[in-house]
């Protein structure tokens, strides 16, 4: 079986081309994908070349985590029926064309057990979830500690930033503040207030949540802190981060990684937003056919206005 898929040849270099899928096993699905995300966040490193390097690193290679589409035939071993709605967060389907994270293709050979049902819904929504797993897993640390604080400042109001800020206060918090230096996306805001840095004179947040991926941004961060005050990466960063240690010092800064989400914290925000307490409207702003993929992806990280590009894959189906 063919797919067609998105494969960077190297960075700033994409076509769409037709892949040779893998076999299925008997635990395996087959899904057609109806939409898939494009990260500005780790798919961004991949276009310019920035990535870190990973297991498994290279060019060519399909990206995407953030697929949503449909079981086209299911092993018996899978768990899964045809017909049924999934989420996909990437698959390693294409013989040698490395798939990092391999989720941008008409069609994908995924094990069972990677795949997420949806009750239909979500819709392209969908495609969120894997954002929002990452905002769960940054507050609720995987479960494993209890003395983790909720947000009460934000740095970032892209779509990580926004659903933090939406969880922190669906989940019964007082509304964090969120800064946002570009004029343009203090706007969509739910219940929270969203401010330019040098319009917030409070200098003693308990808990301050990054997800901008600024590199230089310790030092600004560590000096609005609380004694105590604990400072958590939830971004993604290419570059080595640094700071000055005596203010660090004084405050007695803590500065904790939010590692990358887990299959738990997927589920737990499936469930709150196909009950509809966390709503993924409004973050969406962006939509392409899979055959613009090109002019997609360099306006999902050269329009300012561009929160969440989405790919429509269903003409390629």
């Amino acid at each position: 079986m063919d797919t067609t898929a998105v494969v960077l040849e190297q960075p700033e270099q994409l076509r769409l081309a037709c892949l040779a899928l893998d076999a299925a096993k008997d635990d395996d699905v087959v899904v057609a994908v109806d939409w898939s995300g494009i990260s500005t966040g780790t798919e961004r490193l991949l276009w310019t070349g920035r990535m870190p390097a990973f297991p498994g690193m290279g060019y060519p290679l399909v990206p995407g985590y953030e697929s949503v589409g449909h079981v086209l035939a299911a092993g018996p071993a899978s768990g899964h029926a045809v017909g049924t709605p999934v989420f996909v967060p990437g698959a390693r389907c294409f013989g040698e064309v490395r798939g990092l994270f391999g989720g941008a293709a008409s069609r994908l050979v995924v094990p069972g057990s990677r795949v997420v049902e949806l009750d239909g819904g979500l819709g392209e929504r969908g495609v969120l979830l894997a954002l929002a797993a990452t905002a769960y897993h940054a507050v609720a640390g995987g479960g494993k500690r209890a003395d983790i604080h909720p947000p009460d400042l934000i740095v970032g109001h892209g779509v990580l930033g926004r659903l933090l800020a939406r969880m922190t206060v669906v989940a019964g918090y007082p509304p964090p503040t969120v800064w946002e230096r570009e004029a343009s996306r203090r706007d969509g805001a739910l219940d929270y207030p969203v401010l330019d840095p040098d319009d917030d004179p409070k200098r003693n947040y308990r808990a301050i949540y990054d997800v901008s991926g600024d590199a230089s941004v310790l030092d600004t961060l560590i000096a609005r802190l609380a004694p105590g005050g604990e400072i958590v990466l939830a971004g993604f960063y290419s570059q080595p981060l640094h700071f000055n240690f005596a203010p660090a010092f004084m405050r007695e800064a803590q500065i904790r990684c939010a590692a990358e989400w887990q299959r738990p914290d997927l589920l737990a925000v499936r469930e709150l937003a196909e009950a509809g307490r966390l709503s993924l409207d409004g973050l969406i702003t962006h939509r392409e056919t899979a055959s613009a993929a090109a002019s997609a992806y360099r306006t999902a990280f050269g329009d300012l206005q561009c929160l969440k590009m989405v790919l429509d894959w269903r003409t390629l189906q």
